[in-house]
């Protein structure tokens, strides 16, 4: 089994993110031009930037977060407890403020690590890009200028899974599946946010879907150091 630190140093988190503007047009002509020389490597010829537009969230360049969900665990007479929260809405600034508050106030000290699927990839360093984007100071558990490859306080179970095998993708849903966690993608998965958020502007159903994704990463870990999964008695929203 895997080895990690105390599951109470531990903050889970997954987030979500869309396109900066919801249609192509609203781009200005450089802004085009900007995003056809980003995504020129991944676009098949017969693909134009703005067919392509619609993965613009992935990239913080040209997309934006609009929901954080993190979790942790705590013990109490009952037991462990998994508890959860939700940052989201529509101001990206008030979202990242209210979580580099979250990391600053509450998850700062040295034994403190982040955990994500995909984390170090995706989440960690798209949420330092938007922050710098919108003049918020690093936090310290994101700010990795200096520090050596043992000193990173991030943990990522894609990369927990790889065991060193650096050509391996293994998406969430799969893990989950394969380690016997319930599914986190019910009703949505990750290619419809944009559309619920520009389209439907249901804020809560997005925040439902990555507290479902943040809950499964701490079901994940639990199964990578031997731990039994939780049960929904024991996870906690808040």
């Amino acid at each position: 089994m895997i080895q990690t630190k105390s599951l109470e140093n531990i903050l889970f988190l997954d987030i979500e993110t869309v396109s900066n503007y919801e249609n192509w047009s609203v781009l200005s002509d450089h802004e085009k031009e900007l995003f056809d020389k980003k995504t020129a490597y991944q676009r098949k010829e017969e693909i134009t930037p703005e067919d392509f537009y619609e993965r613009a969230g992935i990239w913080a360049e040209f997309g934006k977060v609009v929901c954080i969900s993190v979790a942790y665990f705590t013990k109490n007479e009952n037991g462990r407890q998994l508890r959860v929260t939700s940052f989201f809405g529509f101001d990206e600034k008030k979202i990242l403020k209210e979580f580099a508050e979250l990391l600053q106030n509450h998850f700062d000290k040295k034994d403190h690590v982040l955990c994500a699927h995909n984390g170090k990839e995706f989440d960690f360093p798209f949420l330092a890009r938007r922050m710098i984007v919108q003049g918020i100071s690093l936090p310290k558990k994101l700010n990795l200028f200096g520090k050596k490859p043992w000193e990173i306080p991030h943990l990522d179970t894609m990369e927990l899974w790889k065991f060193g095998d650096y050509k391996h993708y293994t998406s969430l849903e799969l893990l989950t599946f394969l380690l016997g966690i319930p599914s986190p993608k019910e009703e949505i998965d990750g290619s419809n946010v944009a559309s619920v958020f520009y389209k439907e502007k249901n804020l809560k159903k997005i925040a439902d879907y990555c507290e479902k994704d943040t809950i499964a990463v701490a079901q994940i870990l639990l199964r990578f150091t031997g731990q039994e999964l939780l049960n929904e008695t024991e996870i906690i929203r808040i």
